[in-house]
């Protein structure tokens, strides 16, 4: 009975946080401001996240980062100079989609070339081990020596 009181206990006090949570309110005054900051950090990766966009991300950088793009806005630059403002600082592994350029040919090609070399070692040493494999049959000598070895384990005690 008690263990059920602590449980219900545990459950209504996790509950109650959650009661009291309201609606987040937007950082931007103008909903305008709000959506292209939304917009553009969606195409922006979180550098210390890696795994996630700017939008998304809880981490303090992408706050700061979120704060610097509002300052953009509102200065009136255009969403390809914020883009570009953004590569300038942190480079092109700032975006989701960096373009297409000599410096970021491993960004587009380097996990497809991973696969590829994997797959290939992997080829490679199954061949290697099946080669390795000797599959011709006992001679009478080795033959003679499994049946002793077998005819010596089934005469030993089983323990039960």
């Amino acid at each position: 009975m008690r263990r059920w009181l602590m449980l219900l206990l545990a459950l209504l006090s996790t509950l109650g946080g959650t009661l009291h949570a309201g609606e987040a309110r937007p950082l931007a005054e103008d909903e305008a401001t709000e959506r292209r900051l939304i917009a553009i950090s969606s195409e922006l990766r979180c550098l210390v996240c890696q795994n996630e966009s700017l939008a998304g991300s809880q981490a303090e950088l992408a706050s700061d980062l979120r704060r610097e793009i509002r300052a953009l806005i509102r200065e009136g630059r255009s969403d390809a100079e914020i883009m570009e403002f953004m590569v300038s600082r942190y480079g092109d592994f700032v975006r989701y989609r960096p373009p297409l350029k000599g410096t970021t040919l491993l960004l587009w090609f380097g996990p497809g070339l991973l696969l590829v070399v994997g797959l290939a070692s992997l080829l490679r040493y199954l061949r290697r081990r099946d080669q390795a494999i000797d599959d011709r049959p006992l001679s009478t000598d080795e033959q003679n020596r499994a049946e002793t070895l077998l005819q010596e384990q089934d005469s030993r005690p089983r323990s039960t």
